[in-house]
């Protein structure tokens, strides 16, 4: 069996800046990876080319055994099957928090309204937050926002969700509401790619922790082991400077 995720040799310039440099590496069903390094390194990149939001220049990346999709139709399907969650909240503003969750199913998977919005409120109960399902985005804390930007990526039942930096917005006391959402998700079994400065996070609940850095992995390792003792002089730099803190 392939993995669900595999990320062969992948390459990607920005202009003369080479940001992923022959990067490889698999991810399986069930398994939660989180990407950490400094600022600059290609987590984010790499994050994103797996959705094809960022093209490559060369290389592969596959999704459960098939080539990402150039465009048109496939492209959205793959997209309707990778969940994505950004820094930034994404929410619809001009629509009611269950709107927001409910469109997917609704517009994708053609599910009728009433079950979309049955989905819907299941998950915002699950992320809880159905308490805010009738009100606008605007009105909800940066945490509340974030935890609905999650339900909408489960609405569509994707075999993976990508985690761009989704507590980095975020003020430090909406931090952790955030943080157990994804703790549970990974705990129900859902394979996840998150990129996060969040180390605790990455204790409690990585399978694998992705060193990057200079748009390589310099090293992947169980948390455990990275954390407690890491291989390259690179990791050992990084994780001094971040835990004396």
């Amino acid at each position: 069996m392939p993995a669900l995720v595999e990320i062969d040799s992948v390459n990607k310039h920005f202009g003369d800046l080479h940001v992923l440099k022959d990067v490889t590496t698999n991810v399986e069903a069930g398994e939660v990876v989180v990407v950490i390094g400094p600022s600059g390194s290609g987590k984010s990149t790499l994050c994103r080319a797996i959705n094809r939001l960022e093209t490559i220049d060369g290389g592969a990346i596959r999704i459960d055994g098939t080539a990402l999709p150039a465009e048109g139709r496939a492209l959205a399907q793959l997209r309707a099957d990778v969940g994505m969650v950004f820094q930034a909240f994404n929410l619809f503003a001009h629509k009611t928090v269950l709107e927001n969750v409910a469109l997917g199913p609704r517009k994708v998977r053609r599910l009728s309204k009433a079950d979309a919005e049955a989905k819907a409120m299941a998950l915002l109960d699950r992320v809880g937050v159905a308490n805010q399902a009738h009100k606008m985005p605007a009105q909800l804390s940066g945490g509340q926002q974030q935890r609905v930007a999650i339900a909408r990526a489960l609405a569509m039942e994707p075999k993976l969700i990508l985690l761009d930096e989704p507590t980095s917005a975020l003020d430090p006391e909406m931090i952790n509401e955030v943080l157990d959402v994804m703790v549970q998700l990974a705990k129900d079994g859902m394979t996840m790619i998150v990129v996060t400065h969040e180390m605790g996070f990455a204790r409690r609940a990585a399978d694998r922790v992705l060193f990057m850095a200079d748009g390589e992995i310099v090293e992947e390792a169980t948390p455990e082991k990275f954390f407690t003792d890491p291989q390259t002089q690179r990791a050992k730099d990084f994780l001094s400077k971040i835990l004396t803190h």
